[in-house]
């Protein structure tokens, strides 16, 4: 399922991650030649892809993001 990109963070080694809408994160690293994504380098360049939609394998395999919790109702 395609969804937008919304923002942008780093992961704990540097590393570029698209905050997509669904709530899921991707990471959008320019490591040529097997992964082209100059864009990615640059503030510019990230801005200019906000909104672009990015293949979310996720939201394919109906997983819930990291951050939201499952919780059971009560029990009757």
């Amino acid at each position: 399922m395609k969804q937008p990109i919304t923002g942008y963070a780093t992961d704990e080694e540097g590393h570029w991650v698209a905050l997509l809408a669904c709530g899921h994160r991707q990471h959008v690293r320019h490591q040529p030649p097997f992964i082209s994504r100059p864009w990615v380098t640059d503030e510019a360049g990230r801005q200019a892809r906000l909104g672009t939609l990015l293949d979310c394998p996720r939201c394919d395999a109906f997983e819930w993001p990291d951050h939201l919790v499952e919780r059971a109702g009560p029990r009757r």
